[in-house]
């Protein structure tokens, strides 16, 4: 029952399309030509704003119906052509015909995240980028973070293959808002040894706006937005598929997925399976590192209605992830991998080699299940339009860590989220476009279902009204807006007793509570705050665009900073939070170039971000400067709060060389630099002067071939060698041992890969083989967190922690299906 209001919502569209006009049809059509005049066939036709789109014929021509009344952006995209973008008014029988040009590069960029209405890249005020489906197929990842992970100013925080959070200018966990589909992505993204709870295979672009986003998105934006947008549906008459196979040579991950979709005047359907695995990954100096192998299985349906009233879609979505959990533990002479085999934890067993060597999940790991319903609603009231957004998703995560009573989970948190978002965009009035809206979610946590209690029950309630406005000028386009946050956070009390048949503790109430461990106190607060942003870009030629953009973010600190207390094996510390904190604001300025012509683009960014009551996590010590030692063979970290400054950069050039035009020369760099500033006139000691897990500064530099065509069989064909470039980061928080200096590194990477065709040039599948760390250069990266999985200091081989994934080869292939 409490699920059935997101159909009630649903239904709308359909009461919508009984009662609409089947005669008055208004519709798109035109034809998409080359510079020459000849048709293109296979052109992907869109309209954004309705997610609704079509294929362009053997002709060139394509038609959309059931097309709502009013002016539209229109994208046509085709590999190895300039992205065609087009204003069209839309009544009744509307023709468009669209040529393209070819170019190398990727101009004219669509984006619908952070913005009013979709929006050429060039013309959003907002720092935003976008990673196109072509960039995801020509770049080897192990998960959908790891992806983006080498555009400038992203990186990830990762612990193992499998589990990376996004990062943004030195900047994530909370602070990140993740998104799939345009609605936020909730899993206890709090914790460190988890990642984004998404099939990486469902993904067909990705958008991040880098820098505070709380105008549109509220609390846990302030450092930027990931949208990971899923693969749209059959055109309109077709049926559709696909099925996606790789394998990968370091830790043996398999994995593949099975896309099928229809659509039949307007109504559609689309159903995907996935499902990958891995053994433990291996590097030159560990081995095989052992707790790191993984299982994870994915499945994903939608439906939904377009018709000239505006759209009603549906969709739902199944993760399924059983992940081993390192710590790190090793044999003192000979440095091998040990594991947990009693709960007393008196003698631990050298890890065999079969173990280090399999598929199969160890008994120490970690459950985590993702399930989401979403809603989305578009409905266009003559000139006006509402849009009704509302989901539910359900987290459940359990952490298994008693070796000798497997099936009973340590941590065992559900996490219930309902997430509403409401936008009106107001008719257009002297060219100024007015969106008003309110979006937040109501969300429970419950934890009472383990033995081991971290975090305590809570619920919490979000709620942000805001105001957003943007005009064009011609070649200025301004945009700013305000809003009011609030959010309203209740956790419970605990206590614990142990459990006389298992030993274990577990939750007691009432009168039980007498003598028991008292884990957490009831608290409750509120916190709130103002936001907004003010940008506008100037477009000075079709070649040359600059930006600024001043935005003032917020985010309320999360159920760990404020509430922990207990062991937390997967992060193998002993956590504390903080009653006292208060909200984060930032107020960040941002300022862009953009220069793109037939055979060059540059761009080069500069920001500088001033955070307020900063919360980051703190080793702590005792008088003697040893760890601090609560729980045995956890230290214990608490969370602490500051003054920071981040400000830092991007550039990237990428080069064409004339006559040479299928040759990419691409190549970028990103720095980050992160300031303690204290609080209340505090002196800060060079040791604490700057902020933990910041990324240093680095480059990639990549040499690319792209050729259209290469005899009968073979098209869009693309070979390429990388160079990752790390430097040192000797910027780090070194107070109390939180952190280590983390030496620089170099890494080579290469891929190919191409479609093979039959005669007559149709696609059969798309191969692709990849080589990351060719040279198999041992490395740590200074945000990963196995860094710091050691126990034992003074190894006399002069290393230490957990080094990354050493030489890596993989395959994949691709075959699309066409069923009618």
């Amino acid at each position: 029952m409490r699920h059935i209001y997101i159909l009630i919502i649903f239904s709308f569209g359909f009461i919508f399309s009984a009662s609409g006009d089947p005669i008055n049809n208004n519709l798109l059509k035109g034809t998409i030509k080359d510079e020459k005049g000849n048709a293109i066939i296979g052109a992907v036709i869109s309209i954004p704003d309705l997610k609704i789109g079509t294929v362009s014929d053997t002709n060139g021509n394509y038609v959309i119906n059931d097309v709502p009344k009013g002016r539209f952006l229109v994208e046509v995209r085709l590999l190895s052509y300039n992205t065609g973008v087009v204003n069209v008014n839309i009544s009744n029988e509307t023709i468009q015909n669209i040529t393209l040009k070819e170019s190398a590069l990727e101009m004219n960029e669509v984006v619908v995240t952070g913005q009013s209405k979709a929006t050429e890249l060039k013309r959003s005020p907002i720092p935003i980028v976008a990673i196109n489906n072509e960039y995801l197929h020509q770049n080897s990842s192990s998960n959908i973070i790891d992806a983006i992970a080498k555009i400038p100013g992203i990186t990830a925080v990762t612990t193992g293959p499998n589990i990376s959070k996004p990062y943004i200018r030195g900047l994530g966990y909370n602070r990140v808002l993740t998104l799939y589909n345009g609605m936020r992505q909730e899993g206890q993204q709090w914790g460190d040894e988890h990642g984004i709870e998404v099939d990486q295979y469902s993904v067909d672009r990705i958008e991040v706006i880098k820098g505070p986003s709380s105008l549109i998105y509220g609390s846990d934006a302030l450092a930027g937005v990931v949208n990971l947008i899923p693969a749209p549906p059959a055109p309109d008459g077709k049926i559709i598929g696909d099925i996606t196979a790789e394998y990968k040579t370091n830790n043996g991950l398999a994995g593949g997925s099975a896309m099928l979709s229809g659509n039949k005047n307007g109504f559609y359907w689309l159903a995907r399976l996935s499902n990958k695995e891995a053994k433990n990954y291996q590097n030159p100096i560990d081995g095989s590192v052992y707790g790191t192998n993984f299982k994870e299985t994915d499945a994903s349906a939608s439906l939904g209605l377009n018709k000239k009233w505006g759209y009603t879609h549906l969709d739902l979505s199944l993760f399924d992830d059983l992940q081993a959990i390192p710590d790190g533990s090793r044999d003192s002479a000979s440095r091998k991998f040990t594991k947990q085999i009693t709960e007393a934890d008196t003698l631990r067993q050298v890890v065999p080699e079969n173990e280090l060597n399999t598929y199969t999940i160890p008994v120490l790991h970690q459950h985590i299940q993702h399930y989401r319903i979403l809603s989305s609603n578009s409905f266009y009231l003559g000139e006006s339009k509402l849009n009704i957004n509302v989901g539910y998703e359900r987290s459940v995560r359990r952490e298994f860590s008693h070796p000798e009573a497997g099936d009973v989970a340590g941590l065992f948190l559900q996490l219930n989220t309902y997430t509403y978002d409401v936008k009106y965009y107001l008719p257009e009035y002297k060219g100024w476009n007015t969106t008003i809206g309110i979006n937040g979610m109501y969300q429970t946590n419950n934890v009472i279902n383990g033995t081991d209690f971290l975090i305590p029950s809570y619920h919490q309630f979000d709620a942000g009204p805001f105001a957003l406005l943007t005009k064009n000028f011609g070649r200025l386009d301004i945009s700013g807006g305000v809003r009011y946050d609030s959010r309203t956070f209740n956790n419970d009390e605990l206590y614990s007793k142990p459990d006389p048949n298992t030993g274990f503790d577990k939750y007691v109430t009432g009168a039980d509570t007498v003598g028991g461990d008292h884990h957490f106190n009831q608290y409750s607060h509120t916190f709130s705050g103002f936001t907004g942003s003010l940008g506008a870009t100037y477009i000075f030629s079709n070649s040359l665009s600059a930006k600024v953009n001043v935005a003032r973010g917020f985010w309320a600190p999360n159920i760990a900073e404020i509430s922990s207390n207990g062991v937390h094996p997967g992060t193998a510390s002993y956590q504390l939070g903080n009653t006292d904190f208060k909200p984060e604001f930032s107020l960040q300025e941002d300022v862009e170039l953009d220069y793109i012509s037939k055979h060059l683009s540059v761009s080069i960014s500069a920001f500088n971000n001033d955070i307020t009551n900063y919360i980051f996590n703190q080793k702590l010590l005792t008088s003697q400067g040893a760890d601090s030692i609560i729980t045995p063979g956890y230290p214990t970290f608490q969370f602490q709060a500051g003054h920071a400054q981040l400000y830092g950069g991007e550039l990237s050039i990428d080069i064409h060389p004339h006559p040479l035009d299928w040759l990419h020369f691409e190549n970028s760099i990103s720095v980050v630099y992160a300031l303690n500033k204290g609080t209340g006139g505090q002196v800060i000691n060079d040791s604490a002067k700057y902020l933990p897990f910041i990324p240093p500064f680095h480059g990639i530099s990549e040499l690319r071939a792209n050729f259209k065509r290469n005899g009968k069989y073979l098209q869009n064909t693309f070979v390429k060698i990388q160079l990752q470039y790390y430097a040192a980061q000797d910027r780090a928080y070194l107070a109390y041992n939180t952190e280590t200096p983390t030496p620089g590194y170099t890494l080579f990477n290469a891929a190919l890969g191409a479609d093979i065709t039959n005669r007559k040039g149709m696609k059969l599948f798309n191969v692709s083989v990849f080589g990351d760390n060719i040279f198999d250069v041992a490395y740590q990266s200074h945000l990963s967190r196995l860094k710091y999985f050691e126990q034992y200091t003074n190894d006399p081989r002069g290393h230490t922690g957990i080094y990354n994934m050493g030489r890596n080869f993989g395959i994949k292939i691709s075959v699309p299906l066409l069923l009618r």
